[in-house]
Order: structure tokens, then C-alpha cells, then sequence
């Protein structure tokens, strides 16, 4: 199975929350969305069932490409800024998590 275009899908997200007013709800309100979504991702994790994991993954990145257009900006945008902050940081493992070399 081929995975669809990210950019496809998320121009499709866009529309789909545009035709509902999703674009202009409360973006507190789509923050615990997404709590309610990454805790989904947690139960999946730790019962082991990846396809619910991969399921709820997907929800964030709708849930976030909403709550981005609710403040006015664009999921893309904010996608670039953080790759703009990580993209030369330097650090390394500890127990499976990267620690920046900054707070080493």
C-alpha cells in the first residue's frame, strides 16, 4: 500500500475543517483534543497495538493542522520552525531518550 501525499492530505484536512467552521473554533477547546488523541496513542502503546497507535498519530496531525489554522498559522509553518530549532542540536541518548547536549 502506498502512503498518501502528507501535503495532499493535509490540504484535505483543511478543507474537510473549513466546511464544518473547525477553522475558526476555540483553539482551547481543540487543545484538549489533542490530549484526549495522545492519550489514545499512550493506551495504544502500552497495550501494544500499533495500528490503534498509528490511528491516533494521524489524529494529532489533524488535530494539530486545525488547532495551527485556529491561530492563524499553518501546520507547515510550525513543522519549519521547530525543524529550524533541532536541525544543528547536538546531544545524545540517555535511557532511549535524546537528551539536548544543552541540558546534558
Amino acid at each position: 500500500m502506498n502512503a498518501p501525499n502528507l501535503q495532499e492530505t493535509v490540504d484535505k484536512v483543511r478543507t474537510w475543517a473549513i466546511y464544518r467552521g473547525l477553522d475558526e473554533a476555540d483553539p482551547f477547546k481543540q487543545m484538549l483534543k489533542l490530549m484526549e488523541e495522545v492519550g489514545e496513542i499512550a493506551a495504544a502503546l502500552a497495550r501494544g497495538d500499533m495500528d490503534e497507535a498509528k490511528d491516533g498519530i494521524g489524529d494529532v496531525q489533524v488535530v494539530l493542522t486545525i488547532l495551527s489554522m485556529q491561530i492563524g498559522t499553518s501546520i507547515e509553518a510550525c513543522s519549519g520552525i521547530a525543524y529550524n530549532e533541532i536541525k544543528d542540536r547536538k546531544g545524545k541518548m540517555v535511557n532511549g531518550v535524546f537528551v539536548k547536549e544543552a541540558d546534558l
